[in-house]
């Protein structure tokens, strides 16, 4: 168990505030928080079981906020929310017979492909359009595979749930973001279920770190609802390409 300075705490909060920032409207807050832990002197397993506590608290905040606004019905989405925390679940035990190593070298590829989509594709906005798949196939059918992808690897699952809610649901970018929020948060329940069975979180860092997540994320879904689409859209790109250049540098880096 490693022993932190008000210094090194101070920054790790700062930090997670950023991150709470940014994860609120276009996810990605990993790339901040996870690189904090382990140049703060965690463990690779502290600081992946320690990121998904300060993850839980917000991701859990920004969804209120969102719910608050009337953008996402969290009782409705309860189904799929145990959904996600069931497959999230699953995903992390499987973490050992999965070949997690080739989804790593297959998912830079798949980010650079969201990243153009959002900023390519025309007429993308906060209006709804016609969804191509009904609820009950797409709770049934996406949820599943993107929580377990979440608690398996993790890294940019807030974008493959983005993806799917804006193509195959047909929301808008600010609802798409919003009903992300609220599964990204039961996925990381599942997923630190998992890690607590075989790591040891830094739970008062968590928990610190998650207080400082909570005001990042309520000032990150104000400013997202206030602005809409012309924040999200390019800050979910700029998150994307991000995460597969240090998905690519650390597989050089490892090789």
């Amino acid at each position: 168990m490693i022993t932190l300075g008000p210094e090194t705490l101070a920054l790790l909060a700062g930090a997670a505030f950023v991150a709470g920032f940014i994860d609120s409207i276009a996810g990605g807050g990993g790339l901040i928080t996870l690189p904090a832990l382990l140049l703060a002197g965690a463990s690779p397993i502290e600081a992946l079981a320690t990121n998904k506590i300060q993850g839980l608290f917000g991701a859990g905040s920004a969804a209120i906020s969102y719910s608050r606004a009337g953008l996402v019905d969290l009782r409705g989405q309860l189904p799929w929310a145990g959904m996600a925390f069931g497959a999230s679940l699953a995903g992390a035990a499987l973490i050992s017979h999965v070949p997690t190593d080739a989804l790593r070298m297959v998912l830079p590829v798949l980010l650079v492909a969201i990243a153009l989509f959002f900023a390519l594709k025309p007429g993308l906005s906060d209006q709804d359009r016609t969804r191509k798949m009904e609820p009950l196939a797409f709770g049934l059918g996406v949820v599943p595979i993107v929580a377990a992808y979440d608690g398996l690897v993790g890294p940019g699952a807030g974008a493959f749930y983005m993806l799917a809610f804006v193509i195959l649901a047909g929301q808008g970018l600010l609802r798409a973001t919003a009903h992300t929020k609220f599964l990204n948060f039961s996925s990381n329940v599942g997923g630190l279920l998992a890690f607590t069975l075989f790591a040891s979180p830094l739970w008062g860092v968590g928990i610190m770190m998650g207080l400082a997540q909570v005001a990042g994320a309520q000032l990150g879904s104000r400013v997202a609802m206030r602005i809409g689409a012309r924040l999200i859209r390019p800050l979910l790109v700029t998150t994307s390409v991000t995460l597969a250049a240090k998905l690519i540098y650390d597989a050089m880096s490892a090789s």
